[in-house]
């Protein structure tokens, strides 16, 4: 039977979501997952750097990782898109696109973020496999080829340095942008080509990728990485009046606790004490998820007998 008010709400499904989910089904909370079926890793090909999962597909894990949490009797997976939450601790309202509202005393928030690429033709259609963000993602299955970096801003010079003992070569294209001299100097003391000319398309080749530019003949590459803006997925962190970090990300505690009693955000979304920023990476995320579950559980049980 279904519960009147859920011990949690858990909104996302991927990683930190499931795995906040298995932890509460584990403590006998009883638990509903609210997902939809759109993850932020969706353009990789394949996910690196996860103990045990190196170069698995991410939906192989989601569904290895889904059928473990509805092994456990409280925990409910829902498939319906979250539109508004209020309330408060004991008394979350959680309103769903096409369905009832679901009541919870805690809520986690696992929703994640999205990228948004440069708007250069081509950059997208490769992105997660060719082109990529996170070099301890991705930057191993580069190792020996001619690498780009696509951008001007001084954190370039920082990629260039982390990729130096993987690529065979390093390219750094500008898009037309003047570097400044410091991130100019450290570029050539590292040995990488720069290129200047406006970027004017990326695509595929059978060996790698080519690079238009501008006024200037194609580049040939063997993968890229590109910067991504990013953004929160859903609104919820102005609508429950969380504390955001400059970035946009949700300022947690080492537990995953925000400002807000009963409200918990867990991977991508997270931003914890003296990062810089959120990890983006599925172990780090799933971490998360168990520790925000935790909380869920270890502040229940301490307020009932308070």
């Amino acid at each position: 039977m279904t519960p009147l008010t859920y011990d949690v709400a858990v909104i996302g499904a991927g990683s930190a979501g499931l795995q906040a989910a298995q932890t509460l089904g584990r403590m006998h909370q009883t638990t509903v997952v609210l997902g939809t079926d759109r993850y932020r890793n969706d353009p990789a090909t394949h996910m690196h750097n996860f103990l045990g999962h190196d170069g698995q597909p991410p939906a192989e894990l989601r569904v290895a990782a889904r059928k473990d949490a509805e092994a456990y009797d409280d925990v409910r997976f829902v498939e319906a898109e979250v539109t508004r939450i209020s309330g408060e601790l004991g008394a979350f309202v959680l309103e769903l696109a096409g369905d009832e509202p679901v009541r919870a005393r805690r809520v986690v928030l696992a929703t994640g973020v999205h990228d948004t690429l440069p708007a250069v033709p081509g950059l997208a259609e490769q992105f997660g496999d060719l082109v990529a963000h996170c070099p301890f993602c991705h930057g191993h299955e580069f190792a020996g080829a001619r690498v780009g970096i696509l951008g001007s801003a001084p954190h370039t010079a920082a990629m260039a340095s982390m990729l130096r003992p993987i690529a065979g070569e390093l390219v750094v294209l500008t898009d037309g942008a003047r570097l400044d001299d410091a991130t100019a100097a450290s570029l050539d003391l590292l040995g990488a080509e720069v290129a200047t000319a406006p970027v004017t398309a990326v695509r595929r080749t059978d060996d790698g990728l080519e690079v238009d530019l501008d006024g200037a003949p194609p580049i040939t590459l063997g993968g890229m990485f590109a910067k991504t803006a990013w953004a929160p997925t859903a609104p919820f962190a102005e609508q429950l009046g969380l504390d955001v970090s400059e970035l946009g990300a949700v300022l947690v505690d080492g537990f995953g606790r925000t400002n807000v009693p009963g409200v918990y955000a867990a991977g991508d979304l997270a931003q914890g004490p003296g990062m810089p920023m959120p990890m983006a990476s599925v172990l780090v995320a799933a971490a998360g998820g168990l520790l925000a579950g935790a909380a869920c559980v270890q502040d229940a049980a301490l307020n009932r007998i308070a």
